[in-house]
């Protein structure tokens, strides 16, 4: 059988700040961020499975992208753990919003290299992924594809 690429696409809000950048995306901001999650695999062969025809079941790609990535993202604000705005990021905290501080940059870029480790390690063993788009702004993102990879 034939190797099928599926996409489930997603959305989250999410605030950062680059840590050391020389332009204005050095102050806390947000994006509505558009995520696109490609796998590839064949189609159940087995028509006795109830997921016969499927790569994978669209319902368990969302609950693994959702569990790994949106729920943890969404309505967050990024911050790298090194940055000048660890102040910021505490008095967050104790005020009860969520806050994330990461080992890098919390760019376009280094989020989808993030976000692939975390999908790539929870699919199913028959499944691979294929890309990943993060799209920051209306004309703006970043892919990754296993390809270059």
């Amino acid at each position: 059988m034939d190797n099928i690429r599926i996409t489930k696409q997603f959305t989250f809000e999410t605030g950062h700040a680059l840590y050391g950048y020389d332009g204005k995306c050095k102050n806390v901001h947000g994006h509505s961020y558009k995520l696109s999650v490609t796998v590839i695999g064949k189609p159940i062969a087995d028509t006795s499975n109830v997921k016969y025809g499927m790569v994978i079941d669209f319902s368990d790609l969302k609950k693994i992208v959702k569990e790994e990535i949106v729920d943890v993202f969404d309505h967050a604000t990024v911050f790298n753990k090194n940055t000048p705005h660890i102040e910021l990021a505490k008095e967050l905290k104790d005020r009860g919003h969520s806050v994330l501080l990461v080992d890098y940059q919390p760019t376009s870029e280094m989020m989808v290299i993030h976000f692939a480790e975390k999908i790539k390690k929870n699919l199913p063993q028959n499944i691979q992924l294929h890309s990943l788009k993060l799209q920051e702004t209306e004309t703006s993102y970043a892919e990754w594809h296993a390809t270059d990879n």
